[in-house]
């Protein structure tokens, strides 16, 4: 996945390992990266959940790694077509969304027959995420 820089050169897509306050490594960020003016960009469709989870650490927060592909599905789908070298096309990744928002959605009904709140609104959160990164590719 590309986007254009401000300085006209194209910025790929990749996973990188974000710092917070020196302490805390947040690993499998997407981040869109220049190679000509060193500009970096976290993925729009990610940037709330990152916020977010940021917001939790706090001002001083303690020494620790986080995998944010645990925290956010658009990332794990990310990494997971990274892995297998299919993340520069967007026809397989919209097919890849649409496959995992078809799984949580049978999760979800699952979820709500065994009537398990928590899991319910993990299940309601993964979709919301993964409806924001569906628009990068079209609606079904």
């Amino acid at each position: 996945m590309l986007k254009r820089c401000s300085c006209g050169d194209e910025m790929p897509m990749k996973l990188r390992t974000v710092i917070y306050s020196n302490k805390v490594e947040i690993d499998n960020v997407p981040i869109f990266s220049c190679r000509s003016c060193n500009r970096s960009e976290v993925f729009p469709e990610v940037k709330p959940d990152l916020t977010g989870l940021i917001g939790k650490l706090g001002a001083e927060p303690v020494k620790q790694t986080f995998l944010f592909n645990e925290w956010n599905e658009w990332a794990n789908l990310l990494v997971e077509a990274y892995h297998d070298k299919k993340v520069s096309d967007p026809v397989i990744m919209r097919r890849m969304t649409e496959e995992r928002i078809d799984m949580l959605l049978d999760l979800f009904q699952i979820a709500q027959a065994a009537g398990d709140a928590e899991w319910t609104a993990d299940i309601h959160k993964r979709l919301a995420q993964l409806s924001r990164s569906l628009l990068q590719y079209g609606r079904r």
